[in-house]
């Protein structure tokens, strides 16, 4: 039992030293480059949505900003972690660099990839992510409403009633039955 419990502590901790260790080398490589890789993998990811999900452009394009994690990886076995940069644009202009990170307990096996889209509706809302200065984290500093696979981005109940939804794609498409609550974001010094 000991062993056990020794074998999922190591594994727990290899696994958000990873995370750790992605984020100190993100921020120590050069920053033009760095800003240069996120803006073409946010300007890719963007596409993907667009491509996949209709009624996206439109949202995107009337919404106050939208932050764009290209890839937000998952890792772990039943302690894991997940860690990704990304790009806030606001009417098509790359405004702040940030990271989401966070940690995890329970039923959890492998490592996945995904985008993660975080649309704010409102100037308020934007304003309000913009002005955090301890980082912003959803459902507490605002809900986030997923948007799910089969509706109409732009005129579902959610975005005529929400200030801040979210998509989340995989390699399979868009994710259903998902919450954002929890999901850490920080600016990065780029």
């Amino acid at each position: 039992m000991k062993k056990r419990r020794f074998i999922i502590a190591a594994a727990g901790a290899l696994i958000l030293s990873a995370c750790t260790t992605t984020s100190k080398d993100a921020s120590s490589s050069d920053p033009a480059s760095k800003r240069a890789s996120i803006n073409a993998a946010v300007d890719g990811a963007l596409s993907t949505l667009y491509g996949q999900v209709p009624g996206s452009r439109e949202l995107v394009d009337k919404a106050s900003g939208v932050l764009v994690f290209p890839s937000v990886v998952s890792a772990g076995f039943v302690v894991g972690g997940s860690y990704g940069q990304g790009a806030l644009r606001v009417r098509g202009t790359t405004t702040g660099y940030y990271s989401t990170g966070g940690g995890s307990i329970g039923l959890i096996a492998g490592a996945d990839s995904k985008a993660v889209y975080i649309v704010f509706l409102t100037p308020e809302a934007l304003q309000k992510f913009t002005s955090s200065d301890k980082g912003w984290t959803a459902g507490v500093d605002a809900s986030v409403t997923a948007l799910s696979a089969g509706a109409s981005a732009a005129a579902t109940t959610a975005t005529a009633t929400q200030q801040v939804v979210g998509y989340v794609l995989s390699k399979g498409g868009l994710m259903a039955n998902l919450s954002f609550d929890g999901t850490k974001v920080s600016k990065l010094d780029l």
